[in-house]
């Protein structure tokens, strides 16, 4: 598949892409019972294509590197690559697979109940990569989650490592037994506060706790560590500078923060 952007990208993103469809009711149904909902929409969600919208509305020239569906969804995830200006070389539609879907039921208080369907964000692979290879290796940064294959997220963080782009990696979704290698390929290792405390098994509710957690991920060989902790900001430490720094925020109303919101 073509790109629609120009010249070399700034950052890769390697990872995934769902469709979200979203049901709201008042209440949450017990199992085996039907409710009615007022409220249904469809958006572009995964942690991957995420991250890489939001760069390119920040004016970053962006790569996708994924696998959706040569379906229906799939075709409406290129053409909102392309109206977002990012570069759809590396965006291949399987067609053994459907496009990675989240089934999410909200009630009025905001609490919800997900079914995820990764499909083809399953089948991005090596031979993806190596095809990708030139590109990653003409970046400045590229960055990585979990959920497609973690082996496949580790050798794209290998590749440009190689090359010497500078890699960002996200552990989300966080797994306790992740592959030792991932800190050590890590320029910038950043967690939030739930994923650092499955990953060090330290409790983490305060700046205080990110610090310590954060500390445990640096003796793993992380390079700089961010955890992120909401409406309270971020703890950042690194191998050089081993004192955690506690970064508030100003507050904000949150609109929605797992969709590309229009």
């Amino acid at each position: 598949m073509s790109s629609q952007a120009q010249g070399d990208p700034e950052l890769v993103v390697v990872g995934s892409c769902m469709t979200d469809l979203v049901s709201v009711s008042t209440r949450l149904p017990n199992i085996g019972e039907t409710i009615h909902g007022h409220k249904f929409f469809i958006g572009f969600g995964g942690k991957g294509a995420n991250q890489c919208i939001q760069a390119a509305r920040l004016g970053a020239k962006v790569s996708m590197i994924c696998k959706v569906g040569k379906d229906s969804f799939g075709n409406d995830y290129v053409e909102n690559f392309i109206k977002n200006s990012v570069s759809t070389a590396f965006v291949g539609q399987a067609g053994d697979a459907a496009t990675g879907v989240a089934s999410i039921m909200v009630n009025n208080e905001g609490q919800n109940a997900i079914i995820i369907v990764a499909g083809a964000n399953l089948l991005l692979d090596s031979e993806d990569l190596k095809k990708a290879a030139g590109t990653i290796s003409r970046a400045k940064v590229m960055v990585c989650q979990l959920e497609i294959t973690p082996a496949v997220s580790l050798e794209a963080l290998k590749i440009a490592h190689t090359y010497g782009v500078k890699t960002i990696f996200n552990p989300a979704p966080a797994i306790p037994d992740l592959d030792p290698q991932f800190y050590i390929y890590s320029d910038v290792f950043c967690c939030n506060e739930s994923e650092a405390e499955i990953l060090t098994g330290f409790p983490v509710r305060c700046p205080e706790d990110a610090g310590k957690a954060g500390s445990i991920l640096i003796k793993r060989d992380c390079k700089l560590v961010i955890v992120t902790l909401g409406a309270e900001g971020c703890v950042v430490l690194s191998a050089e500078d081993t004192t955690p720094k506690h970064i508030p925020t100003r507050k904000v109303k949150a609109v929605d923060t797992t969709l590309q919101v229009k």
